[in-house]
This record gives structure tokens, sequence and C-alpha cells, in this order.
């Protein structure tokens, strides 16, 4: 819950950290914190050269090599907070779920999910023990970091878990899985529960390594109805949040204009909004107790300095100074992005929200 959060100094000089934990508490600091999801690579020619070396897999159960990559965003744009370099799939294989990343491509599960039988295989995982590097490399991320920015764990969400697991791959629509759902509702409820399950452990052994906020994505959520998503989703997803302890919670989502009430019901102190709907209107959908983060076009980014900082004046115009706005992305960094520019856009908002 947001009441346990790391405490801040309130005061001058501010950190990152500091600066980034205000705006989660819903407090005021003395400009909007900034981080971009995906910032952890992608467009970082270090990172690039680190890839050339070694797969993505390899980077995250690294402690070292993970650590280094998490911290390479803080100095080369000068974000409020560096967002652990992990994947969704990382909990996935200690369940017993044999998977690749393939390049290009992405996760692949060699033995998709198809019967109640295949969920109740599914095993239960102690994250501590069975994913230690990821808790290694929180502790070398904040040993490194010294307090100069916050550190975000983060989870996959049941439901985007579960697209992968019954599809077997990416997909546009994941039919296969959504007809799993609706077809077969007690297994889907079972292996939702027990995603659900290892997310809490997941995340609480995060925040008990140091994290200083965890994101929940929920990346393909947008593909459903509200109602589907209230009977379907809503429940598991409600529960995790009712049961991690010890930080502040951002609840992501793409797609999902039609959700956000349902999703700010699930939970979260931050409710994050893709670059598809107004920050204001949705600020004001989810309620003003409840703070927001977004929202800026990706693309802009790819389409030169104006064009970007016309974005960003837009979106924290309608985010007012009013306390609990996050400055991000609607979502991922793209690979294409200049880096330069991306520093440029910390500096625009910090400049522009300045207090």
């Amino acid at each position: 819950m947001i009441d346990s959060a790391p405490a801040t100094t309130g005061s001058p000089p501010w950190t990152g950290e500091s600066r980034f934990i205000a705006a989660l508490r819903h407090e005021q600091p003395d400009r909007t914190p900034v981080w971009f999801m995906r910032q952890a690579g992608r467009c970082l020619a270090d990172y690039r050269k680190l890839r050339e070396t070694y797969p993505i897999l390899t980077l995250a159960k690294t402690p070292e090599l993970c650590a280094e990559v998490t911290v390479m965003p803080v100095d080369a744009f000068g974000v409020d907070a560096a967002v652990l370099f992990a994947d969704i799939m990382l909990p996935l294989e200690p369940m017993g779920v044999s998977l690749e990343i393939q390049p290009e491509v992405g996760p692949i599960i060699h033995a998709p999910i198809r019967s109640r039988a295949d969920v109740d295989r599914l095993r239960l995982i102690e994250p501590e023990g069975e994913v230690a590097f990821v808790m290694d490399a929180i502790r070398l991320v904040r040993r490194e970091l010294d307090g100069r920015t916050a550190v975000i764990g983060f989870s996959g969400s049941p439901f985007t878990l579960a697209c992968y697991l019954v599809e077997g791959r990416p997909s546009r629509d994941y039919a296969i899985a959504k007809a799993f759902m609706f077809g077969e509702p007690e297994a889907w409820h079972a292996l939702m529960e027990k995603l659900a399950t290892v997310v809490v452990r997941y995340l609480n052994a995060q925040i008990a390594a140091g994290v200083h906020v965890v994101q929940l994505f929920d990346s393909w959520v947008g593909g459903l109805s509200p109602a589907d998503y209230t009977e379907y989703v809503q429940p598991h997803v409600a529960r995790i949040f009712d049961e991690l302890r010890g930080a502040p919670t951002i609840h992501f989502g793409t797609g999902t204009a039609s959700l956000l009430e349902a999703m700010a019901d699930a939970g979260g102190d931050l409710i994050g909004v893709d670059h598809r709907q107004a920050l204001d209107v949705a600020w004001d959908r989810i309620g003003h107790k409840r703070g927001i983060q977004g929202n800026l076009d990706a693309t802009r980014v790819l389409a030169g300095y104006d064009p970007m900082a016309a974005g960003a004046r837009d979106v924290l115009r309608r985010a007012a100074n009013r306390p609990g706005h996050v400055f991000n992305l609607g979502h991922g960094v793209l690979p294409d992005s200049d880096p330069g520019l991306l520093r440029r856009l910390v500096d625009l908002v910090h400049e522009e929200s300045a207090r």
C-alpha cells in the first residue's frame, strides 16, 4: 500500500528518488518526474554492443549485466527512475514452462496451455530462491544508484502472461487464448489464480530486495470488453494489489480506453495510460484521488524535437501541475529513437514543470 512507501525528505535538495516517490504518494515534488518504459536498452549504443555478445535472457539472468543495463538510461537520459532490465517471462520458467525469446518475434512457449491438466502441472514458485538473480540485480542497482533515482520493479499481469502461455507466441488478437478463456472458464480461472499467486510472490520479493515502486504490465488487456475484463481478469488483479506490501504501485495497460474505471477499481496508486486517450480526460475518469502516468506518443520522438516538444507540452498542460503525475511515453521507447532527443525531453519536462 502507498502509506508504507519509503519515506522522502519532502525538502530540497531533491533527488530523482525523492521526486519520483513523492509523485507516487500524491505529493507535490519540485518538478514532474520522468521515466520511460523500455528505457533500459533498445536505443542505446552500449546496450546494443552487449546484445552482440549476450542473448537477452542471459543479460536479464546475470545480475552484474542486468544492473549495468538498468543504470544506463539514468546516466544517458537523466530520468528520475531506473526500471529493472528484465523480461516478464522470467517467473514462468521455474513454474515448469519451457520457453525462449526469439529475436524479432518475442516469447515462444514450447508447450502451450491447452487444458486444466496443463494448468495443474504449473508449479508455484519461491522467487527468492528460484529467480534469485532478479533480487541480486536489484541490490546491485540500489548500491550503484545510491539514492540518485528510484528503482522500479515489475511483472506481467496474469492476463498478459496467460495470453502467452495459451497462445504460445505473440499474436495480433490472442484468439486462441480468449477462446480458452470463454470455452474453459474453470481452467481459465485456475490459471489466473495460479499466476496471481506467483505475481504477488514475485513482486513482494522485489520489494523486499529494495525496489521503491512496482508496475504491473497488462499489455494485451485492451483486447477485452469491460464486461469480460470484470468477469475474467479484474478479481485476480485486485487480489494482487491487495496483497502487495511495502511500495507504491503502478497499473499499466495499452488500448485500455474502455477499461479505465474497471482498472482503477482493480487497484494501483497510479494508473498508466497510453497515447490513445487524452491524459486529462483519463484522469477525470479514474478520479483524482489516484495518480496518473503518461502519455506522450513515442513516435513523436522519431519525428524530431519540435513535434516531440509540442506533444510533451500538451501532456503537461493537461496534467496542469496537479500532484500525482509521472511523465512517461504512452508505451515503450522505440528502437530507432535518438538518445539525445530523449535527454532533451527529460530536460524539457523538468524545466517546464518546475515549481
